[in-house]
């Protein structure tokens, strides 16, 4: 396949942007990324049947920028994650025969430096065992845009994850989960395939609704606990997660919540929705990582636990 490429010879990329009434956050997403150092050479915003003004700001864009385009879906269906994972997947559908060397998904209430796919294009070039990759999130506290407690170098945030193209068809999309976790459920599968993952710490995205927003803070972290069940964790590394999560907002009860929705998993027989492959890499990377961090905190026991890795 020939590839595309930009001026100045770096690879091109492509986003896909799934978007329902988003009207509030959308033109701060588009022109962040207008006034990127680096452009996407296509961006499909996908607009999931919004009854707002979302697709009237999006057309304008793509009058002045030829890269935007609105693709639009007015089938009827129910509003959640499995209907973002399909829009997401519509997307990348209509870039399947380009030749883009990155393709990616950003969420329509992210804004980014004007550098930001510049640098994380320069990562990719550097690393060719690179898969996916994208910043870290930071979300508004107290009138300031702070690192979000659950950012990881090895875990890319569903928001800004940008897959070199080799990667992404090998995962064929995103696969839609009942709660969320397609994105988890990429990276793994992308490990899976032999390709590396990585947050890069000096990249921040700043995202503009707060996690969960839209759901209810308890309701939230329940279903999260649900995901976890489904997905595979481990019921030890699930324990270890939620006893360092007490130091987050919502405290004591947002944990327990979602250990509650872990729990009824157990409980109510759910069936796992995650392969028994995909389980047992997963639960293995857990524990591999519980071994690191004991081993690490046995050998700098006066260390500070915001130092750990």
């Amino acid at each position: 396949m020939i590839h595309t490429m930009p001026e100045g010879g770096k690879p091109g990329y492509a986003l896909v942007t799934a978007a329902y009434n988003e009207e509030k956050f959308i033109q701060r997403t588009i022109e962040s990324i207008v006034d990127q150092t680096v452009p996407p050479q296509k961006w499909i915003i996908v607009s999931d049947g919004s009854t707002d003004r979302t697709d009237e700001i999006v057309e304008t864009y793509a009058r002045q920028c030829g890269f935007v385009e609105l693709y639009r879906i007015t089938e009827e269906h129910p509003r959640n994650f499995t209907a973002q994972v399909n829009a997401i997947n519509a997307g990348f559908a209509r870039l399947r025969a380009s030749g883009w060397h990155f393709i990616g998904n950003l969420d329509s209430d992210i804004t980014l430096d004007p550098d930001y796919f510049e640098k994380l294009l320069e990562r990719f070039s550097k690393d060719p065992g690179l898969g996916v990759a994208g910043g870290f999130i930071y979300e508004e506290e107290n009138g300031n845009f702070v690192n979000r407690r659950s950012n990881s170098i090895d875990s890319v945030a569903h928001g800004v994850q940008l897959f070199r193209r080799e990667c992404l068809e090998a995962l064929g999309g995103y696969t839609p989960f009942s709660w969320g976790g397609s994105d988890s459920h990429a990276v793994v599968r992308a490990r899976m395939n032999g390709w590396r993952a990585e947050s890069v710490s000096e990249l921040k995205a700043f995202h503009h609704r707060p996690t969960g927003g839209g759901f209810g803070g308890l309701r939230y972290q329940y279903k999260g606990g649900q995901m976890d069940f489904y997905l595979g964790t481990h019921p030890v590394f699930e324990m270890f997660r939620m006893a360092r999560r007490f130091r987050s907002k919502p405290y004591v009860i947002g944990p327990i919540a979602r250990l509650a929705g872990f729990a009824w998993g157990y409980v109510s027989g759910q069936r796992r929705q995650a392969s028994p492959e995909f389980i047992r890499f997963f639960r293995a990377e857990q524990m591999n990582k519980l071994r690191a961090l004991w081993t690490w905190r046995s050998a700098n026991p006066r260390m500070s636990k915001r130092s750990e890795p």
